[in-house]
Parts: C-alpha cells; structure tokens; sequence
C-alpha cells in the first residue's frame, strides 16, 4: 500500500488514468450485472446468458487487430478518448431493453459495446510504460490489475444489489456516465514527447498497409518465444475462464437462487481473491529470480483450476464463495507477474499490437468456451459443466512446464529503445 499511495501522489499522469479507471470499471459492472440479470429474468436460460457473452466477445476478437494497428499510428490518448466516448452513447442505448422480452437489442448493444472496448483497454496497457518511469512499472502494473479487480468486488456487488432495488435503468445510465467521466480523466493525461506518428494512409495503393503491420506485429510476437508462452497461457486460462464468466450468473440465480444479488456477490468473492493475489504478487514479484517466476505460475494455475473444480461442488453458497475466491487469487498472482513481464520487455513500438493480440485470443478462446457450457447448460447441470472447466484451466500449467522443458521460457531481451527510460512526471494541465 505505501508504495501504491506514492505513485498516485508522485505521478499526476498515472493518477489521471487510475482515477479514470476505478470509475470506468465500476460502472462496467453496473452494466454486466443488470444485463445478465435482466437476461435470466426475462428468459431463464443460459443459453441466452451465453448468447450475451458471445455478441461480446466476436466484436472483442475482430476489433483486436484494427484497435493494435490504431494504436501503434495514432496517439494512444485520443484513441482511448474516442473509445470512452463511443461506449458512453451505446451504454445508454441499454434503457431500451428494460421493457422488451426480446434479446437481439441486448445482443446489438453489447457488441457495440465490446467493439470499442479494445481501443481504450490496449491503449491503456500500451501507454503504462510511459507514463510511469522504469523503477514505477511493476508497482503501476500490479496498482492497474488490483484496482481492476477490486473495482469488480465493489462494482458487482454494488451493482447486483442496486439492479435489485433500483432497477437495471439507474445501472444503464451509472455506466454511460462513468465512460464520460473516464474520458476526461484521459484527457488530462500528458503523455512525455516522442517522434509524432504517422498518419493513417488514405491512398488506395496502402489500403493493406494496416493488415502488413499487424501481421509484422504478429512475427514479432512470435520471435519472442516467452511473450508468445504468455499469450498462449491466456488461451488456455480462458478455455475454463469463458464457462466461468457463464456459470457466475447460473449459480448465483439458478444454483443457489439468489437473484442478481446473488450474482453479484459471487462477482464481489471473485474479485476480493483478486485483490488479494494482486497485493501478494506486487509484494513477492521483485524478489523473485526468473526460475522462481517459472515455478509460481504453474503453482499458480494448478491452484486455480482445483479451486474451481471445488467451488463447482460446493453444496453451501459460502463455500463456494471461499474457494472461488482462492481461484481467482491464484489467477490474480500469474497475471500480475506476467503483465509486468510484457510491460518491460515488449518494444514501444508494438505495444498496441501485442496487447491487442493479447486481448483477441483470449476473448476467441472464451468465446468458444463460453458457447460450449451455454450449450451444454440446456441439458447439464452447472456443477458439472464447473468442474470440467476448472480441470482444463488446470491443464494450463501443464503446457507452461513442457514450454519450460523445451526451451521456450527464456529471459527476454531488453528493446534497443524502452519509452519507460523517458523521464514522465510531467505536470497535468487542466
């Protein structure tokens, strides 16, 4: 915690974002929470909670790549205003859907919604390494991810509760007001000079010039045999992650029969394990060597994945609350380490793309996921559609040993140019 106040009272950049953020993503969960519950109240089938999640998560994998090429040619901040912005019109489209049965327009509104979404969350990582300095990164990495997460224990359970005694219209119009006030919290982050970027070519022969650059980012993730482990643990943290995000809302609602308020608090277990894993691994995460770093991510989905496995069986709300807590910490601690990891070592210059690639493979993935325990849901119970998710998330650490075994894991080389050497504490300007 010290170390968390003194970058917010030291880097007036950083506390901009951060500010922007915790409002921005409670809201976010005003809204995740009155969807999902409106969803099963109106229509009492998964499949339709799994139809949400899928008009979310197609925009999210094929936004990926036009939101990396974005990012990298244009400045970061005024693409991540733009996306706030956009979102903040769509989120308040959603007050149309309180009084019809119907699903499409919850399924139009989310997939606008998450079509704009990668802009603002890559840009956000892309431009970390430079607004907070070398020595700042890893506390600013692990304060991002941690307020991230208590942000989804304070929102769903807000959230949850208000739906239930407000009505899902206050939490559409909390959501869309959080995007505006994000947008100005960006707004007032100076990021440190550089070389400007070029324009987006307008002439008809570079009409491919994006899809060229993106696939040069994708060559280079590929040249970088510990980034690429990375992004393929996200993969396999999301084959189990999609049906998790699913059976939230079934056991909250129709497991243990709770309502939204029920969905909520299993939202508010989850992310207090978070917070907890994210503090755990900003406190070890200096100290450990890059062996030890190995070793605590395959520890770290193995708890994961047998913590899901447990809180899918458990015969009591509460029990269950406890072990998806302990799930969700494990999670927190590999992605901390992992994302810091990326923070320092992925050139400037591709940051855009390879958090957006990042970001699209892990929503394909649970996509896929997501749709695999919808459909299963019509005709299986959600405690065994639980377990068979939390055995294959425990399956990640075991491709995390055989990168380990065959030479994948291997220290990164540090780029030529890292923009976090830029002195960044730059005053804001009102």
């Amino acid at each position: 915690m010290p170390g968390f106040v003194a970058l917010l009272r030291q880097n007036p950049n950083y506390r901009s974002a951060w500010i922007g953020q915790v409002v921005s993503e409670i809201g976010d969960h005003f809204n995740n929470i009155a969807v999902f519950s409106l969803a099963l109240e109106t229509t009492h089938s998964g499949l339709v909670v799994s139809g949400v999640m899928l008009a979310r998560a197609v925009p999210a994998v094929l936004a990926g790549p036009l939101a990396g090429v974005t990012l990298d040619r244009l400045d970061r901040r005024t693409v991540m205003i733009a996306s706030d912005i956009v979102r903040a019109i769509v989120a308040l489209g959603f007050v149309l859907t309180v009084h019809q049965s119907k699903p499409w327009l919850l399924y139009l509104l989310s997939a606008l919604l998450m079509f704009a979404s990668p802009f603002f969350t890559s840009g956000r990582a892309a431009i970390l390494p430079r607004i907070a300095s070398k020595d700042e990164l890893h506390t600013a990495n692990s304060l991002t991810q941690t307020t991230q997460w208590t942000t989804t224990t304070i929102g769903t359970l807000v959230g949850g509760f208000s739906a239930a005694k407000f009505g899902y219209t206050a939490a559409f119009v909390i959501n869309s007001l959080s995007f505006v006030f994000s947008a100005w919290a960006i707004w007032r982050v100076r990021l440190p000079d550089t070389a400007p970027r070029p324009a987006l070519a307008m002439t008809e022969a570079d009409v491919m010039r994006p899809f060229r650059e993106y696939a040069e980012g994708l060559r280079y993730l590929r040249s970088q045999p510990l980034m690429l482990a990375i992004a393929l643990v996200g993969v396999g943290w999301a084959s189990g992650g999609g049906a998790a995000q699913i059976l939230f809302s079934l056991f909250g609602e129709l497991v243990f029969n709770r309502g939204p308020a029920g969905i909520g608090i299993l939202w508010g277990a989850a992310g207090f394990g978070l917070i907890l894993g994210g503090a755990l691994a900003h406190k070890v995460g200096p100290t450990l060597t890059f062996n030890g770093y190995k070793r605590t991510i395959a520890v770290c989905y193995l708890i994961h994945g047998g913590s899901y496995v447990l809180f899918s069986q458990s015969p009591t709300f509460y029990g269950a609350l406890i072990w998806i807590g302990i799930s969700r910490g494990a999670v927190a601690v590999s992605s901390v380490l992992n994302w810091s990891l990326l923070l320092r070592h992925v050139d400037d210059a591709y940051r855009g793309r390879v958090f957006a690639t990042n970001e699209s493979l892990i929503w394909a993935t649970m996509m896929l996921s997501m749709m695999a325990a919808g459909i299963a849901s019509q005709s299986v119970d959600p405690r065994s559609i639980g377990a068979v998710s939390g055995i294959v998330s425990s399956l990640t650490a075991v491709y995390w040993i055989w990168a380990d075994r065959v030479g994948l894991l291997v220290p990164p080389k540090t780029p030529p140019h890292d923009a976090a050497d830029v002195e960044v504490h730059t005053e804001v300007r009102a």
